[in-house]
């Protein structure tokens, strides 16, 4: 059975072991550990504000992350979401999960707007992101505290 729970440091292996050997492994995206601070310091970049950061949990294995920085002004930028293959897919609902939760959260904080970035070559992402609300925008319609990735290339929006 999953279960979603806000990240606390007993976590912060799981979190990092996902979302590295899905970017590193499966994408091929040469990212190191020290290339994303974020990771490094999770409770104090994301739990902040509006912002917060979740994972998903298959007893006491982390299987998937997301993350919600706030950029101000109630706008936040959606982070990290990643789910392992294994739990990936309709049926597991891991992700709907993730996102549900994500957009409880931004309900009871009165968060106006959620922004992401993400790459061309996540096309099940581009899916899940449109399926559940979110709409296409270009880079220039990002508010300038939005935090682009260097790796980022197709960005999302969805209003509250």
């Amino acid at each position: 059975m999953i279960s979603i729970a806000p990240f606390s440091q007993r976590y912060a292996q799981g979190v990092v072991e996902v979302i590295l050997t899905i970017q590193r492994v499966e994408f091929a995206i040469p990212i190191t550990l020290e290339a994303q601070p974020d990771l490094q310091r999770i409770s104090r970049f994301y739990q902040r504000g509006n912002g917060n950061f979740w994972v998903a949990l298959d007893e006491q294995e982390v299987v998937g992350t997301l993350g919600l920085l706030d950029i101000s002004n109630r706008q936040t930028a959606l982070r990290k979401m990643f789910v392992k293959a294994s739990h990936r897919g309709h049926e597991r609902g891991v992700a709907k999960q993730l996102l549900d939760t994500l957009m409880a959260w931004c309900q009871t904080r009165n968060v106006l707007d959620i922004y992401l970035g993400t790459m061309d070559i996540f096309f099940a992402a581009h899916r899940f992101y449109e399926k559940n609300g979110f709409q296409v925008i270009e880079r220039a319609a990002l508010p300038a505290s939005f935090p682009v990735m260097a790796v980022d290339n197709r960005f999302y929006y969805r209003t509250l």
